[in-house]
């Protein structure tokens, strides 16, 4: 009787306790893309739980995209990273040796799913009648940025100020150093991410206008209200191309491989790229950004490939005692 009772309590217990997830994966992302891997991670976990007949979980990690390179590293178990800029998921293969080198080869696009920009958010009104980069050196204009040396947001923005001042009339690097000068010298606060430097801008009330990541303007009108600020898209800007990469070590050593690879590979399907679109991430797929135009004005751009890509950028412009380091000291000693 008691073996019958037992048998029948482990039967009652497998039929209502929640069933647990087949795997798991850790994302490691940068801070910007909270709200879009909010959705797009039910919408690829019903899919391939549709394909599979697998549950999976999905865990998320955000932080400045620099700092959360280093975390990997240093030993954090990333399944997948989905970063901001190359150099980024560069040096997790460079430093540790946890996937390739050739890592950008292995998916579409240079293993960039979607575009975005940077644009400057302004209070509502803008009163200050800011309306493209130039008005950031102006005295009395608080810019809010998040700091270049763990955030890539923040070297895109650096750069985006240096190649617009290169391209001006009579434009050359001593100019451009000199004008992303001034443009620092009126950053009162340097957070370590995007996010933060959002929250310095919106909650903090500090600064005049928030240089970020077109998407992220979406972020803050679902949070803070559309009525709240403007979005002032510059005359020129640098194009973003934000990497994905499996963590090639951690998922062999998990044995996610087969999983970790659907999951980048969904964010060019046309269910991720419709995602991506309604994020205000500008979609790969032709058909999906014909959809979404009208959201995203047409702006001139330069890429990064005008500065010798990535790796020659780190090193010029990022790395200790490079030209950034140089212009921060020398607004120090001021």
């Amino acid at each position: 009787m008691m073996r019958l009772k037992s048998l029948l309590v482990a039967i009652a217990l497998s039929t209502t306790l929640p069933a647990f997830a087949d795997s798991t994966l850790l994302n490691v992302s940068y801070d910007v893309m909270r709200d879009f891997y909010k959705d797009y991670n039910p919408a690829f976990a019903k899919y391939w739980k549709a394909k599979s007949g697998e549950d999976i979980t999905l865990q998320m990690s955000h932080g400045g995209s620099s700092k959360q390179a280093r975390s990997v590293i240093d030993g954090l178990q990333a399944d997948v990273v989905t970063m901001n800029q190359h150099n980024d998921i560069d040096a997790i293969a460079d430093k540790a040796k946890l996937l390739p080198a050739d890592w950008a080869k292995r998916l579409p696009n240079d293993a960039a799913p979607f575009t975005s920009l940077q644009v400057l958010i302004v209070r509502k009104g803008n009163p200050k009648g800011i309306k493209d980069w130039n008005d950031l050196t102006k005295p009395g204009v608080g810019v809010i940025v998040p700091n270049p040396k763990t955030s890539g947001n923040g070297r895109y923005t650096y750069l985006a100020a240096w190649g617009y001042a290169a391209k001006l009339p009579g434009g050359n690097d001593a100019k451009a150093r000199e004008f992303v000068a001034s443009v620092f010298k009126n950053i009162p606060v340097l957070d370590a991410g995007g996010r933060a430097a959002t929250t310095t801008f919106m909650q903090r009330q500090i600064g005049d206008v928030l240089v970020t990541f077109e998407n992220e303007a979406e972020m803050i009108a679902k949070e803070f209200g559309r009525g709240n600020f403007e979005v002032v898209y510059p005359s020129v800007s640098i194009e973003a191309e934000p990497p994905v990469a499996i963590i090639d070590k951690v998922v062999d050593k998990k044995g996610t491989r087969k999983q970790a690879e659907e999951y980048l590979k969904y964010l060019w399907s046309p269910a991720g790229q419709e995602i991506a679109a309604q994020n205000y991430l500008r979609p790969r797929d032709k058909a999906i950004a014909a959809k979404y135009a009208k959201q995203f004005p047409a702006i001139k751009l330069f890429a990064i490939e005008e500065f010798g890509g990535w790796q020659k950028t780190q090193k010029t412009h990022f790395d200790d005692g490079a030209i950034y380091d140089q212009i921060a000291a020398s607004i120090a000693k001021r």
